[in-house]
């Protein structure tokens, strides 16, 4: 069923999907119309332990009780910030220690790219064909698809882009270039996954001539590709990592992590170098601990598993009409021969009762990432529906 547009909402396009949310739970959501949608999306990468996992709404609610917004981020100290800080600190690898908490994806990326100007005193930014950054100004201007661009031009100056994973135009990576910025797992170009040594490379080169290499796993982090962090596949560590989407359990928080050495550069000359109010908001913070705590525990071991259902909705998953599935764990782009097909299989799935998606810059493309809770019996529900609509085609 489709629902109108309010007219009091600003709306992202004449389309979206208009399902009227009574509510969500685990892998499902529910509209107001008594319908169920198997989720296969997780909101974009958010909803990794699915939607209202109970430890998160119980860390919410705990959190609620003490206290939310007090102050400006970074002048109290809090609870929920200095534990989430040093729960990253011990998860993640020598030289990614201090943590910076913003309110979304963009903003780290915006504060990444600050910092590789900042500490490093140059001006050029590198970036990737088919890269998606974010869609604020700076954010925008690293990001590939100029049709998204065009109307908002001016945006910065002194970015290149190459092409990902070529080694042969690492050589434009130079002595003055502040920062290169990429995503391990290229997200919104349809999954585009680097060759096994291309990351070991990249960083070498970033290395050589001073600049500092910038990860975003906003879409890729928190177990969607069977690791942690999609950069533990590799073998490389960032000079700064950026995260949000499945960071917060379904809260709004993103995050930029980086060495203390680089990250002091923001507190001097001038201080208040990157400044946010709601940053490190002490409930979003508090879920997002709560979120960790449930992927990295043993009871369901999600993230190990990511990898064997992604394997199962892969194998369930052939048919041919598909042209080819890029993936890694349970992050899916499943290729048609056009996107007038695409735009058939993502209608006829949501009228079916599952919830996949498309991607911006790939429309020949549609996107599966559904909450590694899944199990083996939703996964079977699930592509048994997309089967019956790729008949249909």
């Amino acid at each position: 069923m489709s629902y109108p547009l309010s007219p009091f909402i600003a709306h992202t396009t004449k389309m979206p999907f208009r399902i009227d949310v009574e509510k969500a739970e685990g892998v499902y959501i529910y509209d107001k119309a008594g319908n169920k949608y198997l989720d296969f999306i997780s909101g974009i990468s958010v909803s990794n332990i699915g939607h209202r996992h109970p430890k998160v709404v119980s860390a919410i609610r705990h959190q609620l009780d003490l206290y939310m917004h007090t102050m400006v981020y970074g002048e109290f100290f809090q609870d929920p910030q200095i534990n989430l800080a040093e729960k990253l600190h011990r998860i993640l690898p020598e030289g990614l220690d201090v943590s910076y908490f913003v309110n979304s994806g963009t903003e780290a990326n915006e504060a990444a790219l600050k910092l590789a100007k900042r500490y490093t005193g140059r001006h050029r930014l590198v970036s990737f064909i088919g890269a998606y950054h974010g869609n604020t100004h700076g954010s925008m201007s690293v990001s590939y698809n100029e049709t998204k661009k065009a109307p908002f031009r001016p945006l910065l100056p002194g970015v290149d882009f190459i092409r990902f994973n070529e080694k042969e135009d690492l050589k434009y990576i130079t002595h003055e270039t502040a920062g290169v910025i990429i995503e391990p797992i290229q997200g919104d170009a349809g999954v585009r996954i680097p060759s096994p040594d291309y990351l070991i490379s990249l960083k070498k080169r970033c290395n050589e001539v001073g600049a500092l290499l910038i990860f975003d796993e906003i879409q890729t982090g928190f177990g969607r590709t069977g690791k942690l962090f999609a950069f533990e596949h590799y073998g490389v560590v960032p000079h700064i990592l950026t995260i949000a989407k499945g960071f917060g359990g379904g809260m709004p928080i993103g995050a930029f992590v980086s060495s203390k050495e680089i990250m002091d550069t923001l507190t001097v000359d001038p201080a208040l170098g990157h400044i946010t109010t709601f940053g490190g908001h002490p409930v979003n913070c508090a879920a997002a601990l709560a979120n960790l705590e449930v992927l990295l525990g043993n009871d369901q071991d999600l993230i190990r598993k990511a990898e064997a259902k992604g394997e199962l909705i892969e194998r369930l998953l052939q048919h041919d009409e598909v042209i080819e599935i890029r993936r890694k764990g349970l992050f899916f782009a499943i290729q048609m021969k056009d996107a007038h097909t695409v735009a058939k299989v993502v209608n006829g799935c949501k009228e079916k009762g599952l919830l996949s998606y498309w991607f911006l810059s790939n429309p020949d493309s549609f996107r599966i990432a559904p909450p590694l809770t899944i199990s083996v019996e939703e996964i079977q529900t699930g592509c048994g529906i997309i089967q019956e609509v790729f008949s249909e085609l």
